[in-house]
């Protein structure tokens, strides 16, 4: 493969360090050569590398366009790399004419690259944005970067996201932290605590946040000192801003450092207090020596620093806040440790300089793969319809492994999302996305599409709603009249009441639907019921099943941010409700069943609401009848893999939520299910659980009776993790069915 990499030639900081880099890593495995509009310190520092750089230099940005050109032709290069807003002009301007692949990486805010130079907005600025609606694929230097440009309007489909990369192979520094304080002037006892930062001293890195913060975190750790790194317009305020905080003594204005190994081995915690950032290199770099870090959760930031698992984040200018944790951390050796070494191990495993020349060989490979796609196929990607955009967690795990187990097959498909909320849908699973009842635009896609799916839940039923039922029952139909393969997946069938529509749904599923998977049994039967015969049906399980969950520090964090203790060993019931016909009567004993695992089993209640408002708004009815337990209340729904951490976690569950109880059930906690429909039973019955009881059945007792039995599994973890483990194996039959339609061919489980 041979890779022509396009940049003005006068770039630095990070976007010169990331380039010069991956290029040098590049080259050992591909021929990646570099052509630049200017000469200098850039292009020395490149050969020095060992990098191939032809310089194109010249006033007029278009004298280059043609002697680049024939160096493409002469040299037979397979793709088009390119960086800034020069190189993205010749990118855009050479697509057509050379018919190869054309990519660019941005390395920051397009809106931002200049700011306070009016005249270079309106001319570098105007074309760079005309050029970039012109490069097909786009790199983003981190998710955060690529979710800025995809709420732009850039296809998610054709984005990709990078991480600046640092060698992690150990180094020693040349000087000791003695030595290096000594250089510094810096008298400092060995017993004290430093933290420090490098960047830039320009009101975007806020350092006067830090100072402030700091100053706080110093009056109840009086051990704790700060060296500031860098140079900067701002830096006679920031030495006045600490003389004004009293912290002069304890402050240490160090300038700029080129010896960075020594001053973050000089370090116990390293800080980042920037307004605005991509992916800094100084994270990366206080990673390598195991720094635990104190960042302002901006850009790429939380995609290194999980707050209370890598380190500690807070809210751009909440100086409050980053004292708070400078404070805990200069008192606490051991989560100074633990946070560290866990920073140091997500560093070397996902960010490290092999591990971005991977995913840029990757990147590459995709884009080649993707073009040669698009000629040989008329008709390719997946439509997907389902209640999705609707803020529930279930509904967004069963998209979330749709769109997992979709890409699985073939990481190239295009996938589609009917949803209520496209610009949502699209930032969150990088999809394209149509409105829900837009069909013009769903039946376009589905037109150019291979396979549809009605995808997941309890979509055919007339309970919530006739006119859902008939709307999923017109995609189905039209999504076959438009050339599609049709396929139900992981669905739950009913109930559906009344006559008419059981005779219509019977009809449309016979006639239009190629393959079903259902989630449970009972599904199966109402399929019968309702005359279906021709299309396959499978016994599968819902997809969220196969979902990864956070990793159990991160549902940690979320507990001790509701005051709870997790560390300590604390155990917890798992409490999900939610507003439905008759459930407000039964708030009282939902509360005396969460008293009762509170006295007798000691199980902190902690309500986790799966949609949001509505099952925050249930959850303080059931607090309001507590007399004993605390009321820890989740008022909002997390992500869908914090949510199943949270369910993780739980040494017991109390559910009507169907997903809770999915979510429990999978990671082995002993559950109480209360079925408010008969998509719960259906699903507790196959999962093998046993535990249940109908809504308006419940009673105190009966609730107590129910937590007893199932506190009283909470050492069978056996027989749990064999219930788990079918689950796993049926829900497979999903991908395996929808394979079989996209391809024809069959795939082996």
């Amino acid at each position: 493969m041979k890779v022509i990499h396009l940049i003005s030639g006068g770039d630095t900081g990070g976007a010169k360090t990331h380039v010069h880099s991956l290029l040098q890593g590049l080259n050992q495995h591909i021929q990646a050569d570099m052509v630049c509009f200017t000469d200098g310190p850039f292009t020395q520092e490149a050969r020095a590398l060992g990098i191939h750089v032809d310089v194109m230099a010249g006033r007029n940005p278009l004298s280059a366009l043609k002697p680049l050109r024939e160096k493409i032709a002469r040299d037979g290069y397979d793709i088009i790399h390119c960086h800034g807003a020069r190189g993205n002009l010749m990118g855009a301007l050479l697509r057509k004419s050379t018919g190869l692949p054309v990519v660019t990486t941005v390395h920051s805010d397009p809106k931002l690259d200049y700011m306070g130079r009016p005249l270079s907005a309106l001319t570098y600025g105007n074309l760079n944005a005309w050029a970039l609606r012109r490069i097909p694929y786009k790199i983003g230097v981190s998710d955060a970067m690529g979710n800025l440009l995809i709420s732009r309007g850039f296809d998610p489909q054709q984005m990709f996201a990078i991480y600046n990369g640092i060698d992690f192979t150990p180094r020693a520094p040349s000087l000791t932290r003695r030595e290096f304080l000594d250089s510094l002037g810096l008298d400092w006892p060995d017993g004290v605590v430093i933290a420090g930062i490098a960047a830039r001293l320009n009101p975007v890195k806020d350092m006067g946040t830090l100072l402030r913060g700091f100053a706080i975190a110093h009056k109840t750790q009086p051990q704790l000192r700060l060296i500031i790194a860098g140079e900067g317009q701002d830096e006679a305020m920031l030495k006045e801003l600490a003389n004004q905080l009293g912290v002069t003594n304890e402050v240490c204005f160090a300038g700029w450092l080129t010896d960075t190994d020594s001053f973050y081995n000089a370090l116990d915690i390293n800080t980042l207090t920037s307004l605005s950032e991509t992916f800094p290199y100084a994270l990366t770099e206080g990673a390598r020596f195991a720094l635990p870090t104190v960042a302002s959760q901006v850009g790429g930031v939380p995609f290194l620093i999980q707050s209370h698992v890598t380190g500690l984040l807070f809210q751009p200018r909440d100086h409050e806040a980053l004292g708070r944790h400078l404070a805990a951390l200069a008192g606490d050796a051991d989560l100074r440790r633990r946070l560290g070494s866990q920073l140091l191990e997500k560093g070397r495993t996902e960010f490290s300089i092999k591990s971005t020349i991977y995913r840029q060989l990757a990147i590459y490979n995709a884009i080649l793969r993707r073009q040669k796609r698009k000629v040989q196929r008329r008709r390719d990607g997946v439509v997907i319809c389902g209640a999705y955009g609707r803020g529930n967690a279930g509904d967004e795990a069963i998209l979330t492994a749709l769109v997992t187990e979709m890409r699985t097959l073939d990481p190239d498909l295009p996938i589609w999302i009917m949803t209520r909320k496209p610009k949502t849908t699209r930032l969150r699973h990088r999809v394209g996305a149509v409105y829900t009842f837009n069909l013009p635009a769903f039946c376009g896609k589905m037109a150019k599409s291979t396979l549809y799916i009605n995808g997941g839940g309890s979509l055919v039923q007339d309970v919530t709603s006739h006119r859902s039922l008939w709307f999923y029952l017109f995609t189905l139909s039209a999504a076959k009249r438009l050339g599609c393969k049709v396929m139900m997946y992981g669905c739950g069938i009913g109930p559906i009441r009344t006559p008419r529509n059981r005779r219509k749904t019977g009809r449309v599923i016979d006639r239009f639907v190629d393959s079903i998977t259902t989630r449970d049994s009972a599904s199966i039967d109402e399929l019968r019921a309702l005359g279906v015969s021709r299309p396959q049906v499978v016994l599968a399980a819902d997809p969220a099943v196969t979902l990864p969950a956070a990793p159990p520090q991160a549902a940690d964090a979320l507990l001790e941010e509701i005051g709870l203790h997790p560390q300590k060993g604390e155990r917890y019931l798992g409490v999900t409700v939610r507003p439905w016909p008759g459930f407000d009567d039964k708030a009282s004993a939902f509360a005396a069943a969460v008293d009762y695992a509170y006295q007798r089993y000691d199980l902190i209640p902690v309500f986790i609401p799966i949609e949001g408002r509505p099952d925050a708004a249930a959850a303080q009815k059931v607090a309001a009848h507590l007399q004993y337990a605390p009321a820890n209340l989740l008022t909002s729904c997390p992500s869908t893999e914090l949510a199943i951490a949270l369910s993780a976690r739980m040494d017991v569950a109390l559910s009507m939520r169907l997903h809770a109880l999915i979510f429990a059930a999978v990671h082995g906690v002993p559950l109480v299910g209360v079925v408010y429909d008969p998509k719960v039973s259906a699903f507790l019955d196959d999962a093998g659980q046993d535990l249940y009881t109908q809504l308006d059945q419940v009673t105190p007792e009966l609730l107590c009776a129910l937590v007893d039995a199932a506190a009283a599994r909470r050492q069978d973890s056996q027989a749990l993790a064999e219930k788990t483990a079918r689950l796993i194996r049926l829900e497979r039959e999903n991908s395996r069915t929808a394979a079989r339609l996209l391809t024809g061919l069959e795939v082996d489980p």
